[in-house]
This record gives structure tokens, sequence and C-alpha cells, in this order.
């Protein structure tokens, strides 16, 4: 398993919101689809609300 960076934005109530995270997953799509999960279960927003512009190993 890598370690990857996948940074983006996402709409929080005062406008986009940068953001940078780092996990370990078995490859990019499953890096982005923990990302997904994360910011849907910690802050209530759907995947339209989530822009993720970068992934990085």
């Amino acid at each position: 398993m890598d370690t990857y960076t996948v940074s983006g934005r996402w709409q929080a109530r005062d406008g986009w919101q940068p953001f940078e995270k780092e996990l370990t997953a078995e490859n990019e799509d499953v890096a982005v689809e923990h990302v997904y999960a994360d910011f849907g279960s910690k802050h209530g927003l759907k995947r339209t609300q989530v822009d993720i512009a970068e992934v990085d190993t």
C-alpha cells in the first residue's frame, strides 16, 4: 500500500476552503473514495461539494 496526498477544495458555509490530506491506500481511486467518504461523514457534504484537484504519491 502506498501513501497518497489528495488536495483540492471543499465548499464551506463561507466559501470554498482548500484542503490537503495524506492517507494510505491501495491505489489512487481508493484514496479519492476515502476523501469523499471522510468529508461526507465529518461535514455532511455531497460529492459535488468536494473538488479534488490533484492526487500525488
